[in-house]
């Protein structure tokens, strides 16, 4: 089950955003400054092959896959970078996070989902 990240910093100028998390889900929802949906960010299967979901409002869809800069054979670790990954399972994806945000609350979750099954229909 997703639950909220408490204090979730919030960038002077930018959208405020709520974060929800679980073992595979990282849900990072951004809203406008009357508190309407602006958009998300749902990252997933944050162990075995890390991916993100993003929709906004102003900018549309991104699918990528998460490199977490661990994989730099004697370098340095670098900071986590997006990369563009096509493939995207929404009917799976999709199911999953309806379960795992059971909790949450409609208004949150409805937007986030409808967007995540216009993408497969999209894709």
């Amino acid at each position: 089950m997703l639950r909220e990240e408490q204090d979730v910093r919030q960038i002077p100028g930018d959208l405020k955003r709520r974060w929800f998390s679980d073992d595979f889900f990282d849900l990072i929802v951004w809203f406008d400054d009357r508190g309407r949906f602006h958009g998300f960010q749902l990252c997933y299967d944050r162990t075995a092959a890390p991916r993100a979901l993003t929709w906004r409002k102003d900018l549309g869809y991104a699918h990528d896959k998460i490199d977490d800069g661990e994989s730099r054979a004697g370098l340095h670790k670098s900071s986590p970078m997006l990369s563009r990954d096509g493939f995207f399972d929404a009917k799976s994806i999709g199911d999953r996070l309806e379960a795992a945000g059971a909790g949450l609350p409609k208004e949150l979750l409805e937007p986030v989902l409808e967007k995540v099954r216009a993408f497969r229909a999209a894709a």
